[in-house]
């Protein structure tokens, strides 16, 4: 059963439409505002540039804010892979959510299952790889930790909605805070660039490398984000890649 979304169309795109097959990624964020309204009308408002091409409501409402093929103004400067600027290739899904800034509440149940049906049907429409639903933090560490770690990413992996390893995390536990050598750190930063965190590549500084690492914890080993790469750490990395 398709998911029922209304227009509530957005002045905030690029206005040179672009093929189907250069969609790639679907990116999703929190709206990190207190007020659902208010963040309507800054996705809405021309003054804002930002936007975004669906918002869901706490209710699980689904609101289209710019049509799939044009360019909506939600991921800025960002990275994943080989492609930069990821609003050329991707389609930006907003969740309303206060965020870390403010109390940052769970999503709602509605919400998620809203969230299920619609990746279904643009994963559908546009034959998109479910291992290129990211996060905007996975794509913009250094600025970004939406859409968070109670985002329920396991859930969705179980139903080819995302991406997530197989380990048993009981065992993994045991490896947590477990040092690494100079060698496995090498390692692990090589597999978070092989993963697709290609800012690991341009990040030379630790400051910058903690923020990549970070969002990597946020998205897979979100009980513990400390940017501090582990043996647990390393064994996830290891087995996305497997």
């Amino acid at each position: 059963m398709w998911p029922k979304i209304t227009t509530n169309y957005s002045p905030n795109f690029d206005i040179n439409k672009r093929g189907r097959k250069k969609v790639k990624y679907i990116i999703i964020h929190y709206t990190g505002m207190k007020d659902e309204s208010s963040a309507i009308k800054r996705l809405c408002n021309e003054k804002s540039k930002v936007s975004a091409h669906y918002f869901i409501k706490r209710n699980g409402n689904i609101l289209n804010l710019v049509p799939d093929l044009y360019e909506a103004w939600h991921a800025g400067k960002s990275s994943w892979k080989k492609d930069k600027s990821l609003n050329r290739y991707s389609i930006g899904i907003e969740i309303q959510n206060s965020g870390h800034n403010n109390k940052y509440e769970n999503f709602s149940i509605k919400q998620i299952k809203s969230l299920k049906k619609l990746l279904k049907l643009l994963i559908q429409l546009y034959k998109i790889n479910y291992k290129n639903v990211l996060g905007h933090s996975d794509v913009a560490p250094e600025r970004k930790k939406d859409p968070g770690e109670k985002f329920p990413w396991k859930e969705f992996a179980r139903i080819k909605l995302a991406s997530w390893h197989d380990l048993d995390e009981n065992n993994l536990k045991e490896l947590r805070c477990l040092r690494l050598s100079k060698n496995q750190e090498s390692t692990f930063l090589k597999n978070l660039a092989k993963i697709g965190y290609n800012y690991v590549k341009s990040a030379p500084s630790i400051s910058k490398k903690k923020y990549v690492i970070k969002a990597f914890q946020r998205r897979f080993r979100s009980n513990l984000i400390n940017g501090f790469p582990d043996k647990e750490c390393l064994l996830i990395s290891g087995n996305l890649l497997e």
